[in-house]
C-alpha cells in the first residue's frame, strides 16, 4: 500500500461522501448550520481549483422531517421510495441555494447499479460527469431510490459509501473523503468505558483512540467496526471500510473525517493527521 496523505493536497479530482446524521437533527429536518458551512467550504475548494462531486445521503430522513412524521427510518420499502422522492427534492433545493450563494451551480445526478454493470451506460456517465465537471459545475449525487431498492433493502450497492467509492472509480478521483459524525476510526468502542470492554488482551482494556493511518484493510480492521448509529441512515462504520477497500483496491486514497467542523476538510487537504486514512495501492 501507498502513503499519500501529503499528496491529498495536490488531489485535482475530489469525490465527498456526506452522511445523514451530519446534516440533519435528531428529527430528520435539516441541520442548516452544518450544510452552510459544508456547502461554503466546498465551493471555496472548487474556487482553488479543484473539481468536486457531492454524494449526499438524507432524502429519506428529510422526507421524514418535511412530513413530520415520526423520526425513525420506516420498515415499509414503497414508504421509504415515497419519502426519498419527497426529501432528495427539498434536498436539492436547499443545496441549490446553498451554493448559488458562493455562486456555483449544482446538478444532481441519480444512479442505480446497472450504470456501474452496463458498459454503455457507464461511459454514458463518466461522459456526463466529465462533461459537468469541465464546466465548473458541482454534481450531486444519490442512489435513485424511487425506482431502485439496493440502498433500501440493503443489497448490491446497499449505501452511499459504497456508492461513493464507487463513484471515484467511475470518475477517475484522486481521493474519496467520507465526512460523517464520528472523528475517525477507533481502536475500539469509544461509547464504552474500558471496564465495559471484554478482558480478552490489554487493547480490549485500553482507552480508545483514533488510528490515523490504516496501511491494509485487513480482518482486524474490519472487526473494529460497529454498527450505524443514525435511524435514517443506512451505513456505519462497517461500509465505510468496505467502501476505503474498494476505492484502495482501485489507486485511490480515502479519509474518513468528522462533519461537526466543515473546516476539517481544509485541515485533510492541506495534509494535517486529522481523521482516518486508509492508503492506497499502487495503480
Amino acid at each position: 500500500m501507498i502513503n499519500t496523505r501529503q499528496e491529498i493536497k495536490k488531489a485535482g479530482r475530489v469525490v465527498i461522501k456526506v452522511g445523514t446524521s451530519t446534516i440533519t437533527h435528531e428529527n430528520g429536518m435539516l441541520d442548516l448550520r452544518r450544510l452552510s458551512g459544508l456547502s461554503r467550504v466546498i465551493c471555496d475548494l472548487v474556487n482553488s481549483g479543484k473539481q468536486i462531486i457531492l454524494v449526499s445521503s438524507g432524502a429519506i430522513g428529510v422526507g421524514l422531517g418535511k412530513l413530520g412524521l415520526d423520526p425513525s427510518r420506516p420498515d415499509d420499502i414503497s414508504k421509504r421510495q415515497a419519502l426519498a422522492s419527497i426529501g432528495q427534492c427539498e434536498l436539492m433545493f436547499i443545496y441549490d441555494k446553498l451554493f448559488g450563494e458562493y455562486n456555483h451551480i449544482v446538478s444532481q445526478v441519480l444512479l442505480t447499479s446497472d450504470v456501474f454493470d452496463n458498459e454503455l451506460m457507464r461511459t454514458n456517465a463518466q461522459n456526463t460527469f466529465s462533461q459537468l465537471l469541465s464546466l465548473g459545475i458541482i454534481p450531486i449525487v444519490n442512489e435513485n431510490d424511487t425506482v431502485a431498492t439496493d440502498e433500501l433493502e440493503g443489497a448490491n450497492i446497499g449505501d452511499n459509501d459504497t456508492l461513493s467509492a464507487y463513484v471515484a472509480k467511475l470518475t477517475g478521483s484522486d481521493i474519496l473523503i467520507l465526512i460523517t459524525d464520528t472523528d475517525g476510526l477507533y481502536s475500539s468502542d469509544p461509547s464504552r468505558r474500558p471496564a465495559d470492554r471484554p478482558a480478552d488482551g490489554d487493547q480490549s482494556q485500553a482507552e480508545p483512540y483514533i488510528i490515523h493511518e490504516v496501511d491494509e484493510i485487513t480482518p482486524d480492521i474490519i472487526k473494529l467496526a460497529g454498527e450505524p448509529q443514525s435511524s435514517f441512515g443506512t451505513g456505519g462504520m462497517a461500509t465505510k471500510i468496505t467502501a476505503a477497500k474498494i476505492a484502495g483496491d482501485a489507486g485511490i486514497p480515502c479519509a474518513i473525517v468528522s462533519g461537526h467542523d466543515p473546516n476539517n476538510l481544509y485541515r485533510l487537504i492541506d495534509g494535517d493527521e486529522i481523521g482516518t486514512f486508509f492508503c492506497r495501492k499502487a495503480k
